[in-house]
């Protein structure tokens, strides 16, 4: 098949092929109900709590509740909290899994612009299909990351840059920069509403550069991506920042705090760094490294070869192409390939140096099949070797994915519900959490009355010295003052750290008063009234 024939390939879809895009979509919301809830850490303490505190005004009612991301922007968990709080958990599931399901269709269009071969479509699904299969994107349906909802738009803005790849290189200079500006914006919009896919908007604009052209139509690429995008993550993030640049003094709040130096929190980052390679070897070998082995890169379990192959195949095709070797009949459209190989190759360099955690780059393991067959597809190879190479890879793919699935819990309705203790007088109770467990899931079954204050946990503790303690302190001990009743919220695990936090404002633990108790998610919760020690 000729570059000509791709170039004229017809870019509206089928009816098959729309029912094969809705039926995928609808499979996997099927299969997000097979799983159930969603229980890891980061839902039970703040994709369920921090849109329940922003639309209930919770602001100055309790303090740090989801720890650190307390302070995140909660535009992104809004739509999921709201669905499931208003229909059927059945349905929100369905509607998350078909949702999520839905990064089939920016897999498919790429690869169907990409492969030169007579059964396009047929290799298109089969890419997308298997890109779909990931060790960790299997496991992150039906959850609230987000990382592969942010996708969607993501994979979405380049398939956007690599069918219109024509009239961008060569195409009115008006043209090239609203198709530039509409990818820019859809970009901007996901960095706005999660800060960790920033690397895809460097990635973005490394993708408007490969795709050729005049120095004008590049120019104007960049020009009108660049500030579409800014406009997007003004229109996500704007007001968020601008609140916690009021409130806290530090619009990132916490993050960056050894900069921002906001008197609430120490002067330290609070970033996650436990992955950042550290030396050029490590870095070099990272892909070959979390494939083998997935706590380099993440806390949850994975095996996934697809990164690593990708990373190799990219090296080599990039490599030949820059030394000017060119396969006679590449598998691949070299003016479609190039700006997803520019794309995936920035955001991994970006996103490695800045965070280097596998679940922030799940939507480059969707992509990773397709990666694999750019990367063999451009070296200089016979066909006939290139297809026999690129079968035998996506089948060790195939062979050696594995998923640790992270716990689920099964579908019922309310969606969330905490067996909570009686508790005599709301009006006059405050609820104090200790512990790193994540408690903030619960907070939504309390008495909407009763102040929640995290006084212990993995942003502060008693004995910090931050301001953040200062406040939290006062509050408790007018509190005490005014003779009112005092509990503490705490995994049941954890009661001997409850205690010690504890002491350290004057209060014991009446444990003869204890009561556990569960919830439809998961764990075993531990309440209890406390008194002032020693006693007046």
């Amino acid at each position: 098949m000729s570059s000509a024939n791709v170039e004229s390939r017809a870019l509206r879809l089928t009816t098959r092929e729309w029912l094969f895009l809705a039926g995928t979509m609808v499979f996997w919301g099927a299969y997000v109900l097979w799983l159930g809830k969603d229980t890891s850490w980061d839902f039970r303490n703040y994709h369920w709590y921090i849109p329940y505190a922003f639309l209930n005004g919770r602001e100055h009612i309790d303090m740090l509740v989801a720890h650190q991301a307390t302070y995140y922007n909660p535009f992104q968990d809004i739509p999921f909290y709201v669905l499931a709080t208003h229909t059927p958990a059945w349905f929100a599931l369905f509607v998350l899994g078909a949702l999520q399901g839905g990064n089939v269709v920016p897999l498919y269009i790429l690869a169907r612009q990409t492969l030169r071969i007579e059964e396009y479509k047929l290799g298109a699904a089969a890419l997308a299909l298997l890109g779909q299969t990931g060790g960790l994107g299997l496991n992150m349906f039906g959850t609230t990351y987000h990382d592969n909802t942010m996708s969607i738009l993501i994979l979405g803005a380049i398939a956007l840059l690599v069918v219109n790849r024509k009239r961008l290189s060569e195409g009115p200079l008006w043209l090239a920069a609203a198709l530039s500006a509409g990818a820019g914006l859809t970009v901007g919009l996901t960095v706005g509403l999660k800060l960790p896919e920033f690397p895809f908007a460097i990635g973005l604009a490394a993708a408007l550069v490969a795709l050729g052209g005049s120095w004008k139509h590049q120019l104007v690429r960049l020009a009108a991506g660049g500030a579409a995008g800014l406009i997007g993550v003004a229109l996500m993030m704007g007001y968020w920042t601008e609140h916690m640049l009021a409130t806290t003094g530090n619009p990132l709040f916490p993050y960056f705090n050894d900069g921002f130096k906001s008197p609430l929190a120490l002067p330290a980052p609070y970033r996650d760094m436990r992955f950042l390679p550290t030396h050029f070897w490590k870095a070099a070998l990272f892909p070959i490294l979390f494939a083998l082995d997935w706590s380099v890169a993440d806390d949850i379990p994975f095996r996934d070869i697809r990164v690593g192959l990708a990373y190799i195949a990219g090296i080599a095709a990039a490599v030949a192409w820059i030394a000017g070797r060119r396969s006679k009949d590449p598998l691949v459209e070299p003016r479609a390939a190039l700006p997803i190989l520019a794309f995936a190759g920035a955001s991994y360099l970006v996103w490695l140096k800045m965070f280097a955690i596998y679940r922030y780059i799940v939507g480059l393991e969707m992509l990773g099949p397709l990666l694999i067959a750019i990367g063999i597809g451009l070296l200089p190879l016979p066909r006939r070797i290139q297809l026999v190479a690129l079968a035998v890879l996506l089948l060790a793919v195939a062979a050696t994915t594995r998923v640790d699935y992270i716990e689920r819990s099964p579908v019922s309705d309310p969606f969330v519900q905490a067996d909570l203790p009686k508790i005599e007088h709301p009006e006059k109770a405050m609820v104090l959490l200790t512990g790193n467990g994540p408690l903030g899931f619960l907070a939504p079954s309390f008495p909407r009355k009763i102040p929640l204050l995290r006084i212990d946990g993995w942003m502060v503790q008693p004995q910090d010295g931050t301001r953040l303690t200062k406040m939290m302190k006062g509050r408790v001990y007018e509190w005490i003052a005014r003779k009112r009743d005092l509990y503490v919220l705490s995994d049941a695990y954890d009661m001997g750290r409850a205690r010690d936090a504890l002491a350290e404002y004057h209060l014991r633990i009446d444990w003869l008063k204890c009561t556990v108790f569960d919830t439809n998610i998961i764990g075993d919760y531990e309440f209890c009234p406390l008194f002032k020690w020693p006693r007046p």
